[in-house]
């Protein structure tokens, strides 16, 4: 998603409590970045605009999210995304960061000590012409990354609008050593998980009459 460039965002993220500017010097040391040390996390790739993020955070105190993106504009919107709803419920923002990062490099920051439990996955670019499709965030080369860092029982939350990515990806998974434990063509009419949480980009598709795909995928012991 392309987006204007926001000259509040780095000042806001730089005096954020919740924004980490230098993620690879935190490698293998994420659990001691949160308040409640003992819980595991989750991570986001892509966190775009934070709607998806700051629900999930919010409803899920017992979980530690780590949630990543590139752009300053995003991480600002996601950083006052956040802040609005842990405001609304008068809550701490105590177990979400955000932090800047090139995901297709994202082992440069996490580690087998950081035992990363769950991957989410939400309507990533879908990356169609052929000599670009290694830059897919589920192709084969990026799932033998992430498996760097996650925990032996760890899974992979996936949607997408794109058929042709979806299709793709369950070879990618199988390829790179993963379980399919679950799969819809159409998540809204047959769901795979409980309390689904729409984003912008889903609901843009929905109301377009356009078939959310979605999977879970675990590594295989």
């Amino acid at each position: 998603m392309r987006i204007r460039l926001k000259k509040w965002a780095r000042p806001e993220l730089e005096a954020s409590k919740f924004y980490i500017d230098n993620p690879e010097e935190i490698k293998g040391k994420w659990k001691e970045q949160f308040k409640n040390k003992e819980n595991p996390i989750y991570l986001e790739l892509g966190c775009g605009k934070g709607k998806f993020i700051s629900q999930l955070a919010l409803q899920n105190p017992q979980i530690n999210y780590i949630a990543i993106d590139l752009v300053d504009a995003m991480l600002g919107l996601a950083k006052r995304e956040i802040e609005q709803r842990y405001s609304q419920e008068q809550k701490e923002i105590d177990n979400v960061i955000l932090t800047r990062f090139d995901i297709q490099r994202i082992d440069l920051i996490l580690s087998k000590e950081d035992d990363i439990k769950r991957i989410y996955i939400n309507f990533c670019n879908p990356w169609p012409k052929g000599k670009h499709r290694k830059k897919r965030l589920t192709h084969t080369r990026q799932l033998e990354k992430y498996k760097n860092f996650l925990s032996e029982d760890a899974e992979i939350y996936f949607k997408t609008d794109d058929d042709d990515l979806f299709r793709a990806s369950l070879g990618y998974f199988e390829e790179a050593g993963f379980k399919i434990i679950a799969k819809s063509y159409d998540l809204h009419k047959e769901p795979i998980w409980e309390n689904n949480i729409e984003t912008e980009h889903e609901k843009m598709f929905s109301k377009q009459g356009i078939k959310i795909k979605a999977l879970i995928a675990k590594i295989q012991g």
